[in-house]
C-alpha cells in the first residue's frame, strides 16, 4: 500500500453528509437514537445506579455525545491531533463506564470508538487507535477467545468497509462537482461563442451596409460635384439619398435576420437570394436539391452574396450579373459572376473599407470552407463553398 494512503485524510466528501439521501440519513439518526436509548434503559435498569449515580451516569452519556460530536467535527476539519485527543477522551469514558459497573455503555463505546476511528481518521492513526479500543473490549469481554477474536476482526473489517464505502460516495461526489463545474464552463464557453458570432455577424452586416451606402454617397457627391446646374440633377440627387436611406433600412433588417438566423428563425437561403437578385435585377439559378441549411452556412451565403454584388455596383458598374446557387451531397456553393461592366466613375471604386472579401473568406475558413475570388475570361467571379 502506497505511503501517502497511510497518510492521507478521506476525502471531505466521503466526511461529510454529501450525497447521502434522505432515506439513509433517517435510518442512521433512528439507529443511534435507539442505541442511545437502549443504553440508557440498561443503566436504568442496572441495580448499581440510583440517585445522584444514576444523574451523573446520564450526565456522563451526555458528556460523550457531545465528544463524540467534537471528534466528527474535528475529523471533518482534518486537525489531527485534536481528533486523537477527543479519541482518548472517549476511551477514558469507556474505561469510566466499565469501572462503575456500566458495562453495556462501555462496550459499545468501545466498539463504536473502533468503527468510527477506523472510518474518520488517516489510516496510520486509525489502525492504533481502533486497536485500542478493540483490545479494550476483548480484555473485557467474557466470551470464550474463538468468539472475541471473530467479534473484534468483524468490528475492524466493519470499520474499513464502512470507510471504503465512504470513499466511494466522497469520490462520487467529487465527480458530479467536477461535471457540475465543467457543465458550467462548457455554458459560459457557449455563451461567448455565441456573442462572437452574433457580433460577428453584426459587424458583416454595418460593414456591407455601410459599404453599400458609401457608394451611393460617392455617386451623389460627385454628381454635385460635377454639376452645373443641381436643378436639373435634382432627380439624380434624390434617387441616390433615396438608395442611401434604403441601404440604411436594410442594414437594420439584416442585423434583425442575422439575430433571427442564429435563433433558427431566418427564411430559406434560396428566398433570401431570390428577393435580393430581384431587387438588384440579376439573374438566379438554383441546382441540387434544396435543404435547410445551418444558420453559419445560411449566413455565409447571404453575406457573401451580397458583399459581391455592392462590389459589383462599385468595380464594375452596369454589369451583367449571374448568380448561382448550389446543393451537393455534404456542402453548399454560390458563385457570383459578372462580365460587362464599365469602368467606376471617379473615386467611386475605392468607397469602402477593402476588407470585405477578406472578411467573407475568414468567415468561410471558420465554418471550413474556401472562397476564391478573381478575375475571369469576362469579367469577375466570387466563388464559395461551406460544408452543409
Amino acid at each position: 500500500m502506497p505511503l501517502n494512503s497511510w497518510t492521507s485524510w478521506p476525502l471531505r466528501e466521503a466526511l461529510s453528509r454529501a450525497g447521502v439521501s434522505g432515506a439513509r440519513l433517517w435510518i442512521g439518526r433512528s439507529m443511534r437514537v435507539l442505541v442511545v436509548v437502549g443504553l440508557v434503559w440498561s443503566t436504568l435498569a442496572g441495580p448499581g445506579f440510583r440517585g445522584w449515580s444514576l444523574v451523573a451516569a446520564l450526565a456522563a452519556m451526555a458528556l460523550v455525545l457531545l465528544v463524540f460530536r467534537g471528534f466528527f467535527r474535528m475529523t471533518l476539519a482534518r486537525r489531527l491531533w485534536p481528533s486523537v485527543a477527543l479519541f482518548a477522551v472517549l476511551e477514558a469514558a469507556a474505561f469510566g463506564f466499565q469501572h462503575a459497573g456500566a458495562h453495556a455503555p462501555a462496550i459499545v463505546l468501545w466498539c463504536a470508538c473502533a468503527i468510527t476511528a477506523m472510518e474518520r481518521l488517516p489510516l496510520s492513526a486509525a489502525v492504533p487507535c481502533s486497536a485500542v479500543a478493540l483490545g479494550a473490549y476483548a480484555v473485557v469481554n467474557t466470551d470464550n477467545w474463538l468468539t472475541t477474536v471473530a467479534t473484534t476482526g468483524g468490528l475492524a473489517l466493519a470499520g474499513y468497509v464502512i470507510r471504503l464505502d465512504s470513499e466511494a460516495r466522497g469520490n462520487a461526489q467529487r465527480l458530479l462537482a467536477q461535471e457540475r463545474a465543467a457543465r458550467k464552463a462548457e455554458a459560459e464557453s457557449a455563451a461567448l461563442t455565441e456573442r462572437g458570432r452574433i457580433a460577428r455577424e453584426i459587424h458583416d452586416v454595418l460593414a456591407h451596409s455601410l459599404s453599400a451606402q458609401l457608394v451611393h454617397l460617392e455617386a451623389a457627391r460627385l454628381l454635385i460635384q460635377r454639376s452645373t446646374d443641381l436643378e436639373a440633377d435634382r432627380a439624380q440627387l434624390l434617387e441616390r439619398v433615396v438608395a442611401c436611406r434604403g441601404m440604411a433600412r436594410e442594414g437594420l433588417d439584416g442585423t434583425r435576420e442575422a439575430l433571427s438566423a442564429l435563433r433558427g428563425e431566418m427564411i430559406p437561403v434560396e428566398d433570401f437570394l431570390r428577393r435580393l437578385t430581384a431587387t438588384e435585377g440579376v439573374r438566379l439559378d438554383v441546382t441540387g436539391e434544396a435543404r435547410a441549411l445551418p444558420a453559419e452556412a445560411g449566413l455565409a451565403v447571404r453575406r457573401v452574396a451580397q458583399e459581391a454584388l455592392t462590389n459589383v455596383r462599385k468595380h464594375a458598374p452596369g454589369a451583367r450579373v449571374h448568380v448561382r446557387l448550389a446543393y451537393t451531397a455534404d456542402e453548399v456553393g454560390l458563385e457570383v459572376r459578372d462580365s460587362g461592366g464599365r469602368e467606376p466613375v471617379g473615386e467611386l471604386a475605392g468607397s469602402g473599407s477593402g476588407y470585405g472579401l477578406l472578411g467573407m473568406r475568414e468567415r468561410a475558413e471558420l465554418l471550413g470552407g474556401t472562397l476564391e475570388s478573381g478575375p475571369d475570361e469576362e469579367g469577375f467571379v466570387v466563388r464559395l463553398r461551406v460544408p452543409a
